[in-house]
This record gives C-alpha cells, structure tokens and sequence, in this order.
C-alpha cells in the first residue's frame, strides 16, 4: 500500500472516529437527560470550576444567548448555580456543583473509560507516543481551524 492511500486510510479511520464519538455521546446525552451534546459542555465546569456565562462561550464557540439557554438548563437540573461575584456585584459567576455532575454521568462513563484505558495498555509505549503526539497534534489543527472560521471576512 502506497503511503498517500495509507494517509487517506488514517483520515477516513478519525472521520469514522469522530462520527462514532458524536453519536456515543448524543447517547449518553439522552439517558443523561439532556439533548444534543448539552452534557459535555459539563466537562468545562469539571476542569476549571466556576466560569462567566462570557468565559463559557468563549470555550464552547457558544453564542452569549446560547450560553444562557444552557445555564437555564443546567440550572433547572441544579448541576449550577448562579452567584454574583463578591468584588464585583456586575459580574456573576456560573458555580457548578462538581459532585452533582459526576454522580450524573460517572455511570455512563465510568465501563467506557476502563475499557479505553484497557485498550490503550495493549500498545507499547512507543505506540502510545506516537498515539497520544497525533491526538495532540489533530486538536491542535482542529483549533487553529476554528479559530480561522471564526475570523472577519471581508466581503467585495
């Protein structure tokens, strides 16, 4: 096999990848109670704790009235809350509540991660490397991308 149709064969293998991702997780999202991919941007609150609805949509590419829709949901199932911040009445903080979330969607991931992490220790280290150096690499370029379409353009 020539080395361009073994490239293409990778590509169509981390399209298959992505599209598999999508509707796994469009899955956990209906058991979850939740629509679309609405649980994962759960996953901010995980990582970084409170955040602006300003903040969120800055890491989502959310609009600021989709952002808000989203708080209204999360909130509505008390995953958050909001607060006002303390030194500046102005500024209100989305606060998640970290346990709340995990004990929502631990069940759903909790066999899936295992079985990953099962999976991953079948390569060598080297492999892993190699894995993890294109993983890193491929959001890398998906965010570069991102940020290119959501440039100014100028129109004629």
């Amino acid at each position: 096999m020539s080395l361009r149709n073994k490239v293409v064969d990778v590509r169509k293998a981390s399209q298959q990848y992505a599209y598999t991702s999508l509707e796994l997780h469009e899955t956990i999202a209906r058991k979850a109670g939740f629509g679309g991919t609405d649980h994962k941007y759960l996953g901010f609150f995980l990582q970084r704790g409170s955040l602006t609805a300003g903040e969120l949509a800055t890491l989502t590419g959310l609009t600021t009235g989709a952002v808000t829709g989203l708080i209204d949901r999360f909130e509505k199932k008390q995953l958050v809350q909001r607060q006002y911040d303390r030194t500046d009445r102005r500024k209100v903080l989305v606060v998640p509540d970290t346990q709340k979330i995990m004990a929502l969607l631990e069940p759903f991931y909790q066999r899936f991660q295992q079985a990953t992490e099962e999976l991953i220790a079948t390569f060598s280290a080297s492999d892993m490397e190699t894995i993890e150096t294109y993983l890193r690499k491929s959001i890398t370029l998906m965010q570069e991308t991102k940020l290119a379409f959501n440039e100014p353009t100028e129109h004629p």
